[in-house]
C-alpha cells in the first residue's frame, strides 16, 4: 500500500542535491573552472534513482515500473521534444550567421551616449530570440568587453550589461529551456506564460535602463560592422509565431527550415551540412534532456513513497493564502537553484510541486510558472558560482564577485517579482486561460 507523508522517501532526492552542490563545493575549492559544472547532473540523478529503489517498499519490478511510468509522463516526453528542437533551431540560425547579423545590427545602431543601455537591450534580444543566456553571454560579451576599453566605460558594468539582458531573454524566450520547463510542469500556454512573465519583467528593464543611463557615458562604436537583416527574420519570425499562438512544435519546425534556407542560399552550409547542424543542437541539449527523463523517474518513486506529499503538507501548513504560495513557490526554486546552480534543473526538481501548491491554493498556472522562472533566473544570474558569472568572468577577466554589484536587472527583476507578489500584479482573467 502506498505510504502518505513519509519524510524517508525525500532521501533520494537530498542524495542527489548534497552530491551536486559538495561536489562543486569540492573543485570550486580545488580552483577548478566551472566547478559546479564538473559533475554531470544526470549522473548525480542516478546516484539519487539507485537511493530510491534500495528504500522503496515492493518489488525490483514494481519499482521499475513505476520509474518507468513516471520517465514517460506525457509532460515529460512533450518537454524533452521540444528540447530538441529548440536545440536545433539555435544551432542552425548560429551557424547561417543570425547571432552575428543580430549583434552587429544593434551595434550600428547605438547612439554613442548609449552604449550601457544598448548593450543591455542586445543581449536582451539575443538571449530572447537564441533562448539561451550562455550562448548570449559568449557571443556578445567579448564585444561589449572591447567596447567598454575603447570607449573608457568600466568593464564589470559592460560585462554586468551583457549578463542582465542574457538572463531577460533566457527568463522570456519561447525557446529557452527554463520556459519549456516551467509552462509544461504548470500546465499552461507559453504565449501566457511570456505575457504574464512581461509584465513582471519589463518594469525591471526599464529600470534598468534609466540606471544605465545615469550611469553611464559617451563613447565609440566600432564602424564598418557587418550585418544581414534578412538572417534576423528567423528569430523574429519564431517570436511573432509563438506569440500568436501557433503549436510550439510547429513554430519550432518552421523556424528551423527558415533558418535552413536563408543558410543554404548564402552558402552557409550545404544540405547535409544543414542536417548535421539540426543534430548538433540536439547534442547540444543532451544533458538537459536526459535529465528531465531521469528526474521524472526518481519523483513518481518519490511521489509514490510519499515523499512529495510530506513536503508539501510541511510547506502547505506555513501557507495562508495564494500570495503565501507563491512566495512558498519562489522560496521552494530559489534554494534549488542555489543548490544546483542550474535554473532549467531547479524548475525540473521543483516543478511538480510547485503544480500541487498551486493548485491546492489557487493560483493560476501563468503565476506559478512565471514565479518558477523568474526567482531561479533571478538567482542563476548572480551567483558567483553559476556558469553565467563563470563565463562571463572567463571572457573579461573579471572575478565573478567584481561583476556582482553591476548586475542590476537581476536584482530589480527579484524585487519586482516581489512586489508582483504583494500587489497582486498583473491581474489574472481566469476564463482566458489555454493549456497548451
Amino acid at each position: 500500500m502506498e505510504q502518505r507523508k513519509n519524510p524517508v522517501a525525500l532521501l533520494p532526492l537530498v542524495v542527489f542535491l548534497v552530491l551536486f552542490l559538495g561536489t562543486g563545493i569540492y573543485f570550486n575549492v580545488k580552483g577548478v573552472d566551472f566547478a559546479f559544472y564538473q559533475l554531470p547532473s544526470p549522473v548525480a540523478a542516478i546516484v539519487g534513482i539507485i537511493i530510491a529503489f534500495i528504500i522503496g517498499k515492493g518489488s525490483i519490478d514494481e519499482k521499475m515500473d513505476t520509474f518507468v511510468k513516471g520517465v514517460g509522463e506525457s509532460n515529460i516526453v512533450i518537454m524533452c521534444m521540444i528540447y530538441l528542437l529548440a536545440g536545433g533551431f539555435s544551432t542552425v540560425a548560429k551557424a547561417m550567421g543570425g547571432v552575428d547579423s543580430t549583434v552587429n545590427f544593434g551595434l550600428s545602431i547605438i547612439p554613442p551616449g548609449l552604449i550601457l543601455p544598448g548593450i543591455f537591450i542586445i543581449a536582451a534580444f539575443v538571449a530572447t530570440a537564441m533562448g539561451t543566456s550562455m550562448g548570449t553571454i559568449a557571443a556578445v560579451a567579448p564585444i561589449a568587453a572591447d567596447m567598454a576599453v575603447k570607449a573608457h566605460l568600466p568593464l564589470a558594468v559592460a560585462v554586468g550589461a551583457v549578463v542582465g539582458g542574457a538572463m531577460f531573454g533566457d527568463n522570456l524566450s519561447m525557446i529557452s529551456d527554463t520556459t519549456i520547463a516551467a509552462t509544461r510542469t504548470q500546465g499552461c500556454a507559453m504565449k501566457d506564460k511570456f505575457i504574464m512573465n512581461f509584465k513582471i519583467a519589463l518594469p525591471a528593464a526599464l529600470l534598468t535602463i534609466i540606471l544605465m543611463i545615469i550611469f553611464g557615458v559617451s563613447g565609440q562604436i566600432p564602424a564598418g560592422l557587418q550585418y544581414n537583416v534578412l538572417k534576423i527574420f528567423p528569430y523574429l519570425a519564431v517570436l511573432i509565431l509563438a506569440l500568436v499562438g501557433m503549436n510550439v512544435f510547429l513554430v519550432l519546425i518552421l523556424g528551423i527550415l527558415l533558418a535552413g534556407v536563408i543558410g543554404l542560399a548564402d552558402g552557409s552550409f550545404t544540405l547535409i551540412g544543414f542536417t548535421q547542424k539540426i543534430y548538433e543542437g540536439f547534442g547540444s541539449m543532451q544533458e538537459i534532456f536526459i535529465l528531465s527523463l531521469l528526474i521524472g523517474g526518481l519523483a513518481a518513486l518519490i511521489t509514490k513513497e510519499g515523499g512529495i506529499d510530506y513536503l508539501l503538507d510541511a510547506i502547505s501548513r506555513r501557507i495562508k493564502s495564494v500570495k503565501g504560495a507563491e512566495l512558498g513557490i519562489g522560496a521552494l526554486v530559489s534554494v534549488a537553484d542555489i543548490c544546483t546552480a542550474n535554473n532549467t534543473v531547479a524548475i525540473v526538481i521543483t516543478g511538480p510541486m510547485a503544480k500541487k501548491i498551486s493548485d491546492e491554493n489557487g493560483v493560476d498556472p501563468r503565476r506559478s510558472a512565471s514565479m518558477l522562472d523568474i526567482f531561479s533566473c533571478v538567482w542563476q544570474g548572480i551567483i558567483p558560482y553559476g556558469a553565467q558569472l563563470l563565463l562571463a568572468g572567463s571572457i573579461s577577466k573579471l572575478s565573478p564577485i567584481e561583476i556582482m554589484p553591476t548586475l542590476y536587472y537581476p536584482y530589480l527583476l527579484g524585487i519586482m517579482a516581489l512586489v508582483a507578489i504583494g500587489f497582486g500584479f498583473p491581474r489574472v482573467k481566469k476564463n482566458r486561460l489555454k493549456i497548451r
